[in-house]
């Protein structure tokens, strides 16, 4: 039961159902707004928000639901329920559109997301599934319009043979008279009867020239009609009169068969009008809850779980109005935190006056209703929800001369039926509660009256400035106070309620601030007694102290989040430095296992050339040995163990591939002085001193010493030998002067073979043609050839061995990938030959 019959209008959801209008897409959805009705089945409520949560969720997933073509033909379809009657064109077109809309919308939320049977089918909007079980589409009534109407709406001449046959007997006939028309204008204009600008025109659907009024005489035909001016009349020439005539008839049979062609779809139509006018109602359903998703939208409003039983528990609860109205001006709502359970069911307001008690009383009010008529609410995500049998309210003036009732006979009206329809599913919602006579007399009747609310179990929540009725809270079960907060020293109401304590109404602080006298104060708190002055005073400092304290627990809980965010923040930052130290010490030991590859290399080259020079054997175990035991720290290392471990482990590997660098050089000196060759005396690198000219140096890692020429920023020209080369600082070291011995007879050889290198320098080529060559041959060939780049120093050379089958192509490479010198190859760029050449660097 909604009481009073104006509800609606007192609580401002005639307001809504206008929002609602606005934003329908046709007068289906407008109609259904209008018969929105509240409900008290927790079922059927939350059956209406979840095909609202669906329908959100549509318009974000996606952009290709069909939502054109709303059109309500509704009464035209009854319409053919009669015999003999049938649709216009205008109105089978409407017809086609809405009906292949319906369709569209039925197969869309028809889409499951399982095709193994009806039983294990699921859909993605189960809630607007199960609107469309009854009901029903006609795609072969589409189909049929199809044949009728073209895409503009308007009869096909292949509708029927006979319109066909008419039309094209319309189109010949109207030609020949345009013909004859043209002929008779000529041949006026050339007599000067008709200026030369003057076309043919229509009057009354017939084909007439106009004419001056002084030579009408001089056109045989027939005078049809005159300007408004009388300047020009407009004459059918007499030629043309038979057959205008049969144009006339021809549109006649047009015209009928045009109504026998819709008449007959009309026979076809005539058995499925129910069917039809039932998935119009379907329709506007979709437009409806387009429309509550629309307002949901522009409310912030959310859909959440309704419980059978009366229940209230809102957080950041907005009147939708207000907020709509104040968002246009920019300012926001404040927002209410108010809750009613079967503990605690009558909710008592007090405060000062413009306060924003009525508003709490109307936001409770309208926002209940709107649940319960199926709308999405403006309330905060964690809130609760339930539902009330009966809503009833008791807000403003509703006196009446014709019923003779004064303001105070109108609420004890509503207080009467209030008490006999209240129950304990019912909601209250009373302003300024027990206003309008005496104080006292009308404080003590509101007292009983609430007593009788309380005896029946119902919810409610009333406004009132009475002391008693404050006073009634604390000595009531069920019953709790509330106060609408106002700031003392800003003098201005702060718009929040705080439930707990009762309020102060403020009056003196109100009456001060107006600029009431002093002495009217004075003499008023005299006439109200010191204890009352002093009681609300008290009250007054309890709700700020209430307030301060609520402030600072806000305050110490924003700040324990603060520090929650700050520990769980430095929790990750530590499991992050954590993970970074792990993939430090891999990569650390990933570094080691490289450098330890590198020294086994080297060790194996030193091994190679003490066996070559005929070492001792225990030599080579002593080696070998020392590789296993540098091998075996590697793999001692853990990711687990601290940074001084590792660091420590690392700097022990380098120390030891020192010490195999060391010796392994040792050993290639001993080898070259056995072979009697120019051996330089290495020193110690001196890294720290900057290079002259005239230094002697080597390149970091070789033996082979120059003397620096000259020095160009980071680049030094360097003579080894008889050869001079250019090369960056950084991979120049200091090194002692060599100590020449005597020659030997090898130097005439060595001259020799330098001048040969010299010679095999100039005439050196960077290409190899290999086409037409043998895999051995062309291998054999490209040995040679390498080995020549590498003697005269050449960084990239081109091998031509053709495409063809590929063959030999992979055959070289095959080859040059053994080259421990080749450091890359690649095909050619397409431009220079692409496949066919093989680029190689060294």
């Amino acid at each position: 039961m909604i009481y009073p019959k104006n509800f609606e209008n007192k609580i401002g959801f005639d307001e809504i159902r206008g929002l609602l209008k606005e934003r329908c897409l046709s007068s289906l959805g407008k109609e259904m707004v209008d018969n929105i009705a509240i409900s008290a089945d927790a079922d059927e409520i939350n059956e209406w928000m979840e095909q609202l949560r669906e329908f959100r969720r549509l318009q974000e997933e996606a952009d290709d639901f069909p939502l054109q073509y709303f059109f309500d033909v509704r009464a035209s379809i009854s319409r053919l329920r009669l015999e003999g009657t049938h649709l216009e064109e205008n109105e089978l077109f409407d017809l086609r559109r809405s009906l292949d809309t319906i369709c569209n919308i039925v197969n869309y939320l028809n889409r499951s997301d399982d095709s193994d049977g009806e039983e294990e089918r699921s859909y993605p909007y189960p809630a607007l599934h199960r609107l469309t079980e009854d009901v029903f589409t006609f795609p072969q009534l589409v189909q049929r319009i199809d044949q009728i109407l073209d895409k503009f709406g308007k009869i096909k001449d292949s509708a029927s043979p006979e319109l066909s046959n008419i039309r094209r007997d319309l189109a010949k006939t109207e030609g020949g008279i345009s013909r004859t028309l043209y002929n008779i204008l000529r041949s006026a204009q050339s007599e000067g009867l008709v200026d030369k600008d003057v076309t043919p025109t229509l009057r009354d659907g017939r084909l007439v020239i106009p004419v001056a009024p002084g030579l009408k005489r001089k056109i045989r035909g027939i005078v049809h009609d005159e300007s408004a001016s009388g300047k020009t009349v407009f004459i059918e020439p007499a030629e043309v009169v038979e057959a205008n005539n049969r144009i006339r008839e021809l549109e006649s049979d047009e015209r009928r068969e045009i109504i026998r062609i819709l008449t007959e779809f009309a026979k076809l139509v005539r058995p499925y009008v129910p069917q039809i006018l039932l998935s119009y109602k379907f329709l506007a359903t979709i437009d409806l809850i387009r429309a509550k998703a629309e307002f949901a939208r522009i409310t912030k409003a959310f859909e959440p779980k309704v419980e059978s039983y009366p229940y209230i528990d809102w957080i950041r609860a907005v009147h939708p109005l207000l907020q709509l109205s104040l968002e246009k001006q920019g300012k926001k709502v404040v927002p209410l935190d108010i809750m009613l359970t079967g503990e605690k069911r009558i909710l008592i307001i007090s405060g000062p006056n413009a306060g924003g008690k009525s508003v709490c009383l109307k936001t409770v009010g309208l926002v209940q209703y709107m649940l319960q008529c199926g709308m999405s609410i403006p309330i905060g995500e964690r809130s609760k929800t339930g539902v009330f049998k009966n809503i009833m309210i008791d807000i403003g003036d509703e006196q009446s001369i014709e019923n003779d009732l004064s303001t105070y006979s109108s609420h004890l009206m509503n207080m009467k039926n209030m008490m006999k329809q209240a129950d304990g599913k019912s909601l209250l919602l009373i302003d300024e509660f027990g206003t309008g006579t005496e104080p006292q007399i009308g404080g003590a009747i509101a007292e009983s009256v609430l007593k009788q609310f309380c005896k029946k179990e119902a919810y409610g929540v009333i406004t009132t400035h009475y002391q008693n009725l404050k006073h009634f809270a604390d000595s009531h079960d069920g019953v709790i106070n509330g106060a609408m907060l106002y700031d003392r020293q800003e003098m201005q109401a702060l718009f929040q309620l705080q439930i707990g304590n009762p309020g102060s109404s403020f009056a003196i602080e109100i009456a001060r601030k107006t600029g009431i006298p002093d002495e009217v104060i004075k003499d008023a708190s005299e006439i109200v007694g010191s204890d009352y002055i002093q009681s609300d005073k008290y009250l007054q400092d309890i709700v700020r102290d209430k307030r301060y304290w609520e402030n600072k627990r806000q305050t110490i809980h924003q700040r324990e989040k603060a520090m929650e965010q700050t520990i769980a923040k430095y929790e990750n930052d530590i499991i992050e430095l954590e993970r970074s130290r792990k993939e430090i010490l891999k990569a650390a030991k990933a570094k080691a296992e490289e450098l330890m590859a590198e020294s086994n290399k080297k060790i194996e080259n030193a091994i190679r050339e003490i066996k070559e020079s005929q070492a001792e054997k225990e030599e080579t175990k002593k080696i070998r040995e020392e590789l296993k035991t540098f091998k075996a720290e590697i793999d001692e290392i853990d990711t687990t163990v601290n940074d001084e471990k590792i660091a420590n482990k690392i700097k022990q590997i380098q120390e030891r591939k020192q010490r195999h660098e060391k010796r392994k050089k040792n050993k290639a000196e001993k080898s070259l002085k056995s072979e009697n060759s120019v051996i330089p005396t290495v020193s110690k690198p001196k890294e720290s001193l900057p290079l002259h000219i005239g230094d002697t140096v080597r390149i970091k890692g070789l033996t082979s010493v120059g003397k620096v020429e000259s020095i160009e920023g980071k680049t030094a020209s360097v003579i080894f030998g008889d050869m001079r080369t250019k090369m960056r600082t950084d991979r120049l070291e200091h090194a002692d002067a060599p100590v020449k011995e005597e020659p030997k007879v090898y130097t005439s050889i060595g001259r020799q073979t330098r001048e040969a290198i010299d010679e095999r320098k100039l005439n050196f080529k960077q290409d190899l043609d290999l086409r037409g060559m043998r895999g051995e041959e062309a291998i054999n060939a490209v040995t040679y050839f390498i080995d020549d780049a590498i003697l005269v120093g050449m960084s990239r050379v081109r091998i031509l061995h053709g495409k063809g089958n590929g063959i030999l192509r992979q055959l070289i490479r095959e080859y040059i990938a053994t080259i421990p010198n080749v450091t890359s190859f690649r095909d050619e760029h397409v431009q220079f030959g692409g496949s066919g050449i093989t680029v190689v660097d060294l």
